[in-house]
């Protein structure tokens, strides 16, 4: 009979002891941080949206702004213009990419295709021109990952002036670019764009700042920058709360200011500071940043990455 109750016993132990390590590890799995992997993602598709949107813009005001359209001297690194006819009141120039550009970090293919009215100049205050990617494939050298854009955008130019006339005459150039675009990542999804950047350009040829504001409005969102919806399928919206400032010092990277992405339908939101180095400390005395920081927030939960640009 003591035996059998020493056998209850220790039975009885063991079932409370399994009941204790079952409740221990259900607790410590409820207090795991929520991963914010698809924050992370998103930035770094903004970035890289961003920036290869830059470049061709670049490409499109450097090519308006030639004295001779017709000129092979602006025409980017492996690319071509082709010009048609004009339609009613409106010429049109395509120009076609096909290898590095200039600096040698991205390979470009596809086609951009510019839309003016006759007679409009780039340099008037106000001149506007319509800007659609056609199959405009991007490959970074680096990752080898791509990224493919179609779309439309208007591109105005607010003062009027060239941006070669920056301190002589200028002291300051204002673009606007607004539009949407059907971005294609690596992973074969496909996710339409919103855009509406405002940029302001300073300084002297060589030593360019450009600033970046958002001037979107929707869904009773204001200051934006980009909205849309991600890779997961979940709408979300890019604000910008500080001015970003890119110098083409520093190769048009972004080096101060701060961006605002919301995703609200899941109370995630993650606010991007611009300007570190590969330390995870803040540039100074003019450096050219690396890093970026992203503090992310989940519900009730938050946390600190910084990724590289």
């Amino acid at each position: 009979m003591k035996t059998m109750k020493v056998l209850k016993l220790g039975a009885l132990l063991i079932v409370v002891a399994g009941l204790s390590l079952t409740g221990c590890k259900k607790d410590k799995q409820n207090n795991l941080s929520p991963d914010s992997s698809n924050l992370q993602q998103l930035s770094k598709d903004e970035n890289t949206v961003t920036a290869v949107s830059d470049e061709t813009m670049n490409d499109v005001n450097n090519y308006l702004s030639s004295g001779n359209l017709k000129s092979t001297e602006s025409v980017p690194c492996h690319a071509w213009v082709d010009s048609t006819a004009v339609v009613n009141d409106t010429i049109t120039f395509f120009i076609t990419y096909n290898g590095l550009n200039c600096n040698g970090t991205r390979t470009r293919t596809g086609q951009v295709e510019i839309k003016k009215r006759v007679g409009t100049h780039w340099h008037e205050a106000g001149a506007t021109v319509i800007v659609t990617y056609i199959n405009f494939t991007i490959t970074k050298v680096s990752t080898g990952k791509s990224l493919k854009l179609n779309g439309t955008k208007t591109f105005q130019n607010v003062t009027g002036g060239f941006l070669f006339q920056l301190g002589n005459g200028y002291t300051s150039i204002v673009h606007k670019v607004w539009g949407s675009m059907q971005a294609t990542f690596d992973d074969n999804s496909t996710r339409t764009w919103n855009i509406a950047r405002q940029k302001t350009f300073t300084g002297t040829v060589g030593q360019l700042e450009m600033t970046v504001d958002g001037f979107g409005s929707a869904d009773s969102y204001n200051n934006l920058v980009i909205w849309g919806t991600n890779r997961q399928s979940d709408q979300f919206y890019t604000q910008i709360t500080q001015s970003v400032v890119y110098k083409e010092a520093c190769g048009w990277d972004p080096v101060t200011g701060i961006k605002i992405h919301q995703i609200p339908a899941s109370s995630k939101k993650a606010t991007i500071t611009f300007g570190y180095d590969n330390n995870n400390q803040m540039v100074t005395n003019g450096d050219c940043p690396t890093k970026y920081k992203l503090d992310w927030e989940i519900g009730t939960h938050s946390g600190t990455v910084y990724l590289f640009l």
